[in-house]
């Protein structure tokens, strides 16, 4: 049986936006698309793959618990699209208050801004 050539699925260090030199120069470069909750900051970077920082103020959700979903919608929406996209560092903001929104709401929201992301 032949294997066949899979995307690396896994969210590395590597994928990952950490330092603050790396998400000021994000901001800096000024560039972002708004969505209902989400707002996507981003900046062309000079590597292969792309990159992800988050952004969740406990101004706009206020439990850990909702702070937290955010974040893990949003690792699993770039993990399973790291690969589409290009050689850019992502930093993406909770912009609105959750409300009533739930992880579809959330999902949706930045799939949509991922595909007005310039190629």
């Amino acid at each position: 049986m032949e294997s066949e050539a899979r995307p690396d699925l896994r969210f590395l260090d590597a994928y990952r936006l950490r330092k603050t030199d790396e998400y000021s120069s994000v901001f800096a470069f000024r560039r972002a698309i708004r969505g209902r909750y989400l707002t996507l900051h981003y900046r062309p970077n000079r590597l292969d793959t792309a990159r992800l920082g988050l952004v969740v103020a406990k101004k706009l959700a206020r439990r850990a618990v909702a702070r937290n979903r955010v974040k893990r919608v949003c690792r699993e929406v770039f993990r399973l699209s790291r690969f589409e996209l290009p050689g850019v560092d992502l930093v993406v903001r909770l912009t609105a208050p959750l409300g009533d929104a739930d992880r579809d709401h959330l999902r949706r929201d930045l799939v949509g801004l991922l595909q007005r992301l310039p190629r």
